[in-house]
């Protein structure tokens, strides 16, 4: 009894803020650190391979199909138009048509346009690949008058955020549906889209009217029928009316920009939260990783990081409708906070969150974890202190740097035994690797996690390496990383 209470009186004596866990070169020399404690190998598992630094992001290619003049077109300049703010590439399916023989010119007007084997799809994915691997490509212009491509020129293209592959077959094969993110299929009646092929091929194409049903009875309509149609089934989206559906479209753009927002890691892991990135967000992580920023400027803006976190990751707890009425005598209709709350950190770093969580959540009860991270692969459980009802309370676990998982895992595992559902913990960082992500998130899949960024990775030293303006890791400044340190 005695000793439990010697220990309680020093957790309790040690409380208070501290920014071990995202530690400064500067604040403490890290050659007088390797030169007195080495990390035995049981320490942490295997040292992540160093990054590829070449990797780019990559492009969200959403494919657009449907029927001849369906308003194909229309749609993906709408889309475009909306996406102003990125970088967007569209690729006809029509500009890698085959050029037609001499035979074939002969007997142009039976020869099927609307077939798969009118187009040159293998090279159709060849570009593909090299503009999602951030290559520029050289895409083909066709001659719809000669029916031949041109010989002498061609279109540049550079990779983009975004691409969009648009053309009648473009789910027919599905090595080209597997380069997709998205599949929009635009659903338009067989007599306007009729209507709209002969305006097109006169206009633009010098074809006469009679020319144009006929090629539409014999090929147009049968290849609908036993290619286009049938792909259908592929689509993830089906708008009808094509680019008249303005809420439709609207909707395809939102999901775009949330695809493109996010990290993707969240793509892989959908319990896993990156706080919306802006200029003052970027501006206080440059800041709190300069290596020249003084210890009052550090606590300042890594308390208010941690402050945007803990706000975000309270908006992921449930809540119960309620009114009350207005000093004007109207009836709000509002929600209710969670009741049933506390936070745990893990000793020591995690207490450095502990401030911005009881200025959110006033008289909050906040228990304490402490993981021995100096042996039995960081799994050694030295110290805890919870509630006594934690069982029937959501958590807010809170650790500023996520980087193998190993301690974080070890204290989730303690949660769950102490009786606090897995869905019922919320992990607070500020800043994640992404080996700890998929350490915890392999292994827990229903609890959240919420950071404010994910950077590149850890190097062999176990930092954090920053996500941006990477220039390797021979030459990154020791200074300029986040040391995951415990204690």
């Amino acid at each position: 009894m005695k000793k439990t209470t010697a220990i309680d009186y020093v957790m309790e004596a040690a409380s208070g803020p501290h920014f071990s866990g995202l530690r400064l070169d500067g604040l403490r020399s890290s050659t007088s650190r390797s030169s007195t404690t080495t990390p035995p190998t049981a320490f942490v598992p295997s040292p992540a391979p160093p990054p590829d630094f070449s990797v780019h992001k990559q492009p969200f290619v959403i494919g657009v199909s449907g029927g001849t003049a369906s308003g194909k077109t229309t749609v993906c300049d709408m889309i475009i138009q909306q996406l102003h703010d990125h970088r967007v590439l569209l690729v006809n399916q029509d500009s890698f048509y085959r050029g037609l023989t001499p035979e074939e010119l002969k007997r142009v007007h039976e020869y099927n346009f609307d077939h798969p084997d009118a187009f040159d799809t293998e090279q159709l994915v060849e570009c593909v690949d090299k503009l999602k691997a951030g290559q520029a490509v050289h895409v083909p212009i066709y001659d719809f008058k000669a029916h031949q491509r041109s010989s002498d020129s061609f279109r540049q293209v550079n990779a983009s955020d975004v691409i969009i592959l648009e053309g009648i077959l473009v789910f027919h094969d599905s090595r080209v549906r597997d380069l997709m993110n998205m599949k929009i299929f635009v659903d338009t009646d067989a007599d306007v889209r009729l209507a709209r092929r002969i305006r097109r091929d006169t206009v633009e194409r010098g074809r006469d009217i009679s020319s144009v049903l006929e090629q539409y009875a014999k090929f147009v309509k049968p290849a609908f029928d036993d290619f286009i149609l049938p792909s259908k089934k592929y689509a993830d989206v089906i708008i009808p009316r094509g680019g008249e559906n303005h809420v439709a479209v609207d909707l395809i753009v939102q999901h775009i920009r949330t695809k493109l927002g996010q990290h993707d890691l969240c793509k892989i892991y959908p319990n896993v939260y990156v706080i919306q990135s802006t200029f003052q967000i970027r501006g206080m992580h440059t800041l709190i990783r300069d290596r020249d920023i003084s210890k009052h400027d550090f606590v300042f803006y890594s308390d208010r990081l941690i402050r945007l976190v803990v706000e975000h990751g309270l908006g992921h707890l449930p809540f119960t409708e309620k009114q009350v009425v207005t000093p004007t005598g109207s009836v709000y209709t509002g929600v209710d906070f969670c009741k049933k709350l506390c936070g745990v950190s893990i000793v020591r770093s995690g207490e450095s969150m502990e401030n911005a969580l009881r200025a959110c959540c006033k008289g909050i009860k906040i228990g304490k974890i402490l993981i021995h991270r100096d042996g039995d692969n960081g799994k050694q459980l030295i110290y805890e202190k919870l509630p006594k009802d934690i069982s029937e309370r959501h958590v807010l676990l809170l650790d500023p740097v996520l980087a193998t998982g190993n301690s974080a895992n070890q204290a989730i595992e303690l949660l769950i035994q102490k009786g606090v559902p897995e869905s019922h913990i919320i992990f607070l960082n500020l800043i994640s690797a992404p080996e700890g992500v998929h350490c915890v998130c392999k292994r827990f899949p229903s609890l959240k996690i919420v950071t404010s960024e994910i950077d590149v990775a850890l190097n062999e030293e176990f930092r954090v390496i920053p996500v941006h303006n990477i220039i390797g890791l021979n030459k990154w400044p020791r200074n300029e990383q986040l040391e995951v340190q415990s204690y």
